[in-house]
């Protein structure tokens, strides 16, 4: 189970419903608690978001609101979707304790 890491830009006026899409993807991840899945996403100031994902089988993919998240994803894309393999090489702390703003 490796890790992939996603990049994108998003139009200017698709960033706010990226983000509120993202969101309730992370909402129905709280719901359902899939064990075999560990998803991170960051939005950076020049609109771009990156997604750090490991899943085994479908427990993110599969869900309804990631779905509505594929949906017109490249609609709302101002770059091509970058996909690479990635490992961690070292984490210290990273995220330990970190709450998400509202």
């Amino acid at each position: 189970m490796g890790y992939n890491l996603i990049r994108y830009g998003v139009k200017d006026e698709s960033i706010a419903e990226n983000r509120m899409l993202v969101a309730q993807v992370f909402e129905a991840l709280d719901d359902t608690k899939p064990q075999s899945v560990r998803y991170l996403v960051l939005e950076l100031e020049n609109g771009e978001f990156i997604h750090l994902v490991n899943q085994d089988g479908d427990g993110l993919t599969g869900l309804a609101a990631f779905k509505a998240f594929s949906a017109d994803h490249a609609g709302r894309r101002s770059t091509p979707l970058a996909r690479s393999p990635a490992k961690i090489v070292g984490n210290y702390r990273m995220l330990a304790g970190e709450v998400v703003p509202a």
